[in-house]
C-alpha cells in the first residue's frame, strides 16, 4: 500500500466506504465517556458515520452507533452530530 493512500472507514449507517476525512468519528473511551471526536485518533472504541442528515438519522434509527460502541449513546452526542451536518 502506497504511504500516500486514504485511510479508508466504513459508515456505521449507509455502510459505505469512505476516507476517514469525509466521516465523523463518536468514539467511547476507556473510563465510559462518549464523545464527538475531532481528531479522528482518539484512544477508545470508535464509530464512523457520515456527515449528512440521512447517516446520522439511520445511524440513530438503527442504533448503529449504540451497537458498535456497546453502550447507549447520550442525547448531547446526537445533538452535536445533527450541529455538525
Amino acid at each position: 500500500m502506497p504511504s500516500n493512500a486514504p485511510c479508508i472507514r466504513k459508515c456505521a449507517a449507509c455502510r459505505e466506504h469512505a476516507p476517514k476525512s469525509e466521516l465523523i468519528r463518536v468514539c467511547r473511551s476507556r473510563d465510559g465517556r462518549i464523545f464527538v471526536d475531532d481528531t479522528g485518533r482518539a484512544e477508545g472504541r470508535g464509530v464512523w458515520i457520515h456527515p449528512t442528515k440521512a447517516c446520522v438519522d439511520l445511524a440513530l434509527k438503527k442504533r448503529a452507533i449504540n451497537a458498535a460502541l456497546k453502550c447507549a449513546v447520550p442525547e448531547e452526542v446526537a445533538k452535536e452530530l445533527y450541529a455538525r451536518i
